[in-house]
């Protein structure tokens, strides 16, 4: 699910619009048999000229829809949309019921814990993730914290680092939710290892490499808990001090 050039949402630009109802009579119209110069005369007769065949117009449609699906996370219904267009009679049944779907879907908000994929364009993508940044609670932590924060990033540039730049700023409940991660007593303040609270969601509970908990051997239940048990470990006050220290940095 991803989009090619722009971000699914931006101050710029709120995502593809559905096509109108007349689009979507055209395309139900082929969908039923019509021919689709047929089809485009009868509902969209003021497209034509100018060098705009009818299946063009109706590709246009067709692409449009699918780019929705994707917007609404529903990369499913944009599948059904792939067919070649000798098969559209045996797929006229799902198309239709997927623009159902889709008349009433809407685009839903980001969540922290989303893979980048969703939300960024693939250049900016291929990028992030070479440089070992998957998810947006990922990328959250490395924005704006400094300036030119990108140069650091091989292959992103100062472009794509302005897009998600202005990604984050449409949605500041990203950022905030990713001061969460860190609990603070006070302004500027970060409290200690003890009292460290993560927010569900990246707290590694689901994490790809954690074992089952009937067969894992650490009483843990998710990274916090296991690095607490690893450092219940080392008897010495200072061994832990300073692996504590090091933990603290890695959770941050």
């Amino acid at each position: 699910m991803k989009t090619s050039d722009t971000f699914r949402r931006s101050p710029e630009n709120d995502g593809v619009a559905l096509p109108d109802a007349d689009e979507l009579a055209a395309l139900r119209a082929w969908y039923a048999g019509l021919p689709v110069r047929t089809a485009i005369e009868r509902y969209l007769p003021t497209r034509l000229g100018d060098g705009r065949s009818a299946r063009g117009i109706l590709s246009v449609i067709r692409r449009r829809l699918m780019s929705v699906a994707r917007q609404v996370g529903r990369p499913d219904l944009a599948t059904v949309l792939t067919h070649a267009a000798g098969e559209r009679l045996r797929e006229a049944r799902a198309v239709n019921e997927a623009i159902d779907v889709l008349r009433h879907a809407r685009i839903p908000d980001p969540r922290i814990s989303d893979d980048i994929d969703v939300w960024l364009p693939a250049r900016a993508v291929a990028a992030l993730r070479a440089h070992g940044i998957a998810t947006l609670a990922d990328l959250t932590v490395r924005i704006p914290r400094r300036r030119q924060w990108w140069k650091v990033i091989p292959g992103l540039g100062a472009a794509s680092a302005r897009q998600i730049e202005m990604f984050f700023a449409a949605h500041p409940a990203l950022t905030e939710r990713a001061r969460a991660l860190v609990a603070t007593s006070g302004p500027g303040i970060v409290v200690p290892w003890e009292q460290l609270r993560l927010p569900h969601e990246v707290d590694g509970s689901a994490g790809t490499f954690r074992a089952p908990r009937q067969t894992c051997t650490l009483d843990a239940d998710n990274d916090y808990a296991a690095i607490q048990a690893w450092l219940s470990l080392h008897e010495s006050p200072a061994t832990l001090r300073t692996y504590r220290k090091e933990a603290e940095r890695l959770i941050l």
